[in-house]
């Protein structure tokens, strides 16, 4: 077996994925297809070139936001933890999961209310009047309870990956934010997670950290 470097890895790794999306005569669009080769990267599943679905002009809008020095929120502390700390800092951006908040643990136990659905009430009370990109890698009540946010006409998310994996309201809570006109990378199906949540951060902050 061969030995290789992190870097060596990663750069052979994205080799085979063009390889193989130009073996499956798959052609990504110029402005995702950094982003789906990432998610690709992290799941090993070409399925996500078929799956992934972006509002109009989603990749650009959520690199503006980016470069505006946005505020992230996640829905999982696996995705905070997966997101490139350095390059976010670089940015001027800062993440926040508020999963383990004392207040939102015990509210939680109060009203039957998942956490993830508080912290994004949580969030969107804190940050109002911030520019903010949410990330869901794994409840689908974090996207509900932003769509209800949405619904109340008090407030709109600047942005919305959503990723949540699993069999119960994913499906639903996708097609939910998929049919609002908030800015979104959504991927349809069950397929998702924390993992993809943040390789998606991360794709859209190495295209800029190119450019900056």
């Amino acid at each position: 077996m061969e030995e290789l470097k992190p870097l060596d890895i990663e750069k052979r790794s994205f080799g085979i994925i063009d390889k193989e999306l130009k073996e499956k005569n798959i052609i990504l669009p110029a402005d995702r297809e950094n982003i789906i080769k990432r998610v690709i990267h992290a799941s090993a599943d070409f399925e996500y070139a078929d799956t992934m679905y972006f509002s109009n002009g989603a990749a650009e809008r959520a690199k503006e936001l980016l470069l505006s020095g946005c505020i992230i929120v996640t829905d999982t502390n696996m995705a905070f933890s997966g997101i490139n700390k350095k390059t976010l800092t670089e940015l001027g951006c800062e993440a926040y999961c508020f999963m383990n908040d004392e207040g939102i643990a015990e509210s939680s136990k109060k009203t039957g209310k998942t956490r993830a659905y508080l912290s994004m009430h949580h969030a969107v009370k804190l940050f109002k009047g911030k520019k903010v990109m949410f990330v869901s890698g794994n409840a689908p009540t974090a996207l509900i309870a932003l769509k209800e946010i949405y619904d109340e006409k008090t407030y709109r998310p600047d942005f919305i990956i959503g990723v949540p994996v699993g069999f119960v309201n994913v499906v639903e809570a996708k097609e939910m934010i998929m049919e609002t006109d908030i800015p979104c990378i959504i991927n349809k199906g069950r397929k998702g997670g924390s993992n993809i949540a943040a390789a998606i951060v991360n794709a859209l902050m190495y295209e800029l950290k190119r450019v900056v």
